[in-house]
């Protein structure tokens, strides 16, 4: 197929997303650039993992983003006394029939809002572990599939240490992506207070479904993307485990215990994919990369404790690396 057969279709596709943006500015305000790496993320059929402090709108952008699809949504509040049971769903007994019948749990939805998901124990996370990586649950002797499309925001408060447990490496890694809410600039503010304070509760309309996402992925994969770029998104990643193998990122090496593990690669072409679909166009550009890489990479780097005493981010060290790896 011809890549002017490809653009076509795309633009003619990703239209949609457009209303998906303008019933999502009814109720969001400022939060253009987390909306955006949402809908690739969704595209891309991943999960993701938000952090930002409390209040900055983190459960209405994604109960609102759900609003504008025709799909059902569950918001889960992580709470230390949690159950698996209480996420899968659990065995019922049936005294008529004398039979376990399993019950459903909130987790059989499309859109799933994990809230404070580090405020649960392992064996809890590890019930949603399984629930995003397999795309089903266990209830008894019996393995249920889940909703499609499935997808999980889960939200966590950087800010609180007390009563939270620490997400472990192996499900961390199964978000796509790990977005940074800020604080609003003053004019976003004024806006937020103008709508908020208004008592009338912003109607916001579904405008895609399932099927209609499904297609959406399909027209989303013939996204060419040049063999360079495949081989950009290589080094990216292979920079972050031998940062000595690329001379002028030597000095990365003891700031690194762990770089970015093969899903990284696997995301970052994903995401490019879905981010130049989200921009109407037909083929990926280094910029696409770019713009997916942060999010991408800035959980999946394990820094050292030396960076750690030095007050190092990960977000230093994948901008350096974006800065000094040679763009095709």
């Amino acid at each position: 197929m011809l890549i002017e057969e490809i653009q076509q279709e795309v633009a003619q596709s990703s239209a949609t997303l457009r209303d998906v943006r303008r019933e999502l500015a009814k109720a969001i305000v400022g939060q253009d650039a987390i909306i955006d790496h949402l809908l690739v993320a969704i595209l891309a059929d991943g999960h993701v993992l938000i952090e930002g402090v409390p209040g900055l709108a983190k459960t209405l952008i994604v109960s609102s983003l759900a609003r504008t699809f025709k799909a059902s949504f569950a918001r889960i509040q992580f709470t230390p006394d949690l159950l698996p049971a209480d996420i899968t769903g659990t065995l019922i007994y049936n005294q008529k029939t004398g039979e376990f019948s399993p019950k459903r749990g909130p987790i059989f939805a499309n859109f799933i809002l994990a809230d404070e998901i580090n405020r649960a124990p392992s064996k809890v996370q590890s019930a949603l572990l399984e629930a995003m990586q397999e795309r089903q649950v266990s209830i008894g002797d019996n393995s249920e599939k889940l909703p499609d499309p499935f997808f999980v925001m889960a939200t966590q408060n950087p800010i609180e240490q007390e009563g939270t447990y620490p997400l472990p490496e192996a499900q961390v890694d199964r978000f796509m992506l790990k977005l940074i809410i800020r604080y609003p600039s003053m004019e976003e503010e004024r806006k937020i207070m103008a709508l908020m304070v208004n008592p009338a509760e912003p109607q916001i309309q579904p405008v895609l479904s399932p099927e209609g996402l499904y297609q959406m992925r399909q027209v989303m994969q013939k996204v060419f993307m040049e063999e360079k770029l495949w081989d950009y998104i290589l080094h990216l990643v292979m920079a972050t485990r031998h940062p000595e193998r690329y001379s002028k990122l030597a000095g990365l090496m003891p700031l690194i215990n762990y770089g970015a593990s093969p899903r990284a690669s696997i995301y970052l072409a994903r995401c490019a994919k879905a981010h130049a679909y989200l921009q109407g166009r037909a083929y990926v550009i280094p910029d696409d990369i770019k713009a997916v890489a942060a999010n991408i990479l800035r959980h999946r780097i394990i820094l050292s404790y030396e960076a750690e005493a030095e007050e190092i981010k990960s977000e230093e060290i994948i901008r350096k690396i974006l800065d000094e790896i040679e763009v095709p």
